[in-house]
C-alpha cells in the first residue's frame, strides 16, 4: 500500500499558521502573531517543552496548543540507536 501524505493530519497545524509576504518577510508564523514557526521548531529541537515555549511566549494561547503539539510530533529529534 502506498504511504500518502494526508492533509487532514495537518489540519491543526495549517489552521494556526499564516504566511503573508508583508509580515515577517513572508516566513510562516503562528497565526495572529509575529512568531516564526522556525523559531518554535528550533526551541522544540533544542529540547524545550511546549510548556516552556508557552511560558516564553505568553501571547500564545491554548488555541495554538494543537499546532505546537503537531509541530513537536512531526519535528521532534529522533534518538539514534548505537549498535
Amino acid at each position: 500500500m502506498e504511504n500518502r501524505f494526508k492533509f487532514d493530519d495537518m489540519n491543526p497545524l495549517l489552521q494556526r499558521i499564516s504566511v503573508d509576504p508583508n509580515i515577517c518577510f513572508g516566513k510562516p508564523c503562528i497565526k495572529g502573531h509575529r512568531i516564526w514557526v522556525s523559531l518554535i521548531l528550533d526551541l522544540l529541537a533544542a529540547g524545550e517543552s511546549i510548556e516552556q515555549v508557552l511560558e516564553s511566549y505568553p501571547q500564545l494561547t491554548r488555541q495554538d496548543n494543537p499546532c505546537l503539539h503537531c509541530l513537536r510530533s512531526r519535528y521532534e529529534p529522533r534518538k539514534q540507536i548505537e549498535g
